[in-house]
């Protein structure tokens, strides 16, 4: 560090107190944000691989939420982490952490998922997860990542073993999800499903809903009769015209 002004010296030796760093890694992510500590600490904790130290940290942090006599973190690890993060096991921001961790099923976390996951939000302390909610739940407004996430979630929430999500799962998650786009039609989309469909959802008629959402205005006004929408959604605006939900217009 003898090329360093004092200044920088004494951010370097900083950021290696603080993350546990080494002096190149410390130099590499000072240099990044050009020297601002805040940028710096972005910069590492953003990487794939976060410092020796900081990956036990990771271990304790899994291992205070894991089953007894299981090496994964089930429904009571989580409730309890949810306690920890003062956070509503329903709120949304969970989804997406569950996204982050490459959860492959809900309400459960295997070692690999949870610490990767948290190497990827880049926490390595409940504190620092806390603080980090809410950038996390602000993913949800970005279209492209609301996208991934949307697709994630069907995969995520079907039972193991089941190609299709049960009805009641699906309206559950569109709630959940849709809620954060203040979708107008998500009640009639739901009431009308009880009462038409009363199925499990394919994830051709997940994914076209999204499309549907995205696309078409909530009078229907540019939908298409004659498009190539799934039948499920071509019944869906019959429900809605013949109930006078909607007063279509051309």
């Amino acid at each position: 560090m003898y090329k360093l002004g004092r200044g920088n010296r004494d951010k370097v030796q900083q950021f290696m107190t603080i993350t546990g760093a080494s002096e190149k890694v410390a130099l590499q992510a000072l240099k990044a944000s050009d020297w601002h500590l805040e940028g710096a600490f972005d910069f590492f904790y953003s990487q794939p691989q976060i410092s020796a130290v900081n990956t036990r940290h990771l271990e304790d942090i899994f291992n205070r939420y894991k089953e007894p006599d299981a090496d994964m973190i089930m429904v009571e690890g989580i409730s309890q982490l949810c306690n920890d993060l003062q956070v509503d096991p329903q709120d949304i921001v969970m989804l997406v952490i569950s996204w982050h961790m490459k959860a492959a099923t809900m309400c459960e976390f295997t070692r690999q998922e949870f610490i990767g996951g948290l190497q990827s939000i880049g926490v390595d302390s409940i504190e620092k997860f806390r603080a980090k909610l809410p950038s996390l739940r602000a993913e949800i407004k970005d279209d492209n990542k609301f996208r991934e996430i949307y697709n994630f979630a069907f995969t995520w929430a079907r039972e193991k073993g089941q190609k299709s999500l049960s009805l009641e799962t699906a309206i559950g998650m569109w709630q959940l999800l849709f809620a954060e786009r203040n979708w107008p039609l998500l009640d009639h989309w739901c009431q009308f499903l009880q009462v038409r469909h009363n199925k499990a959802i394919s994830r051709d008629t997940w994914a076209q809903l999204l499309e549907f959402v995205k696309s078409i205005d909530p009078q229907l006004s540019n939908y298409d009769d004659e498009g190539a929408w799934p039948y499920l959604i071509d019944e869906f605006v019959e429900y809605l015209t013949e109930n006078g939900l909607v007063q279509r217009t051309k």
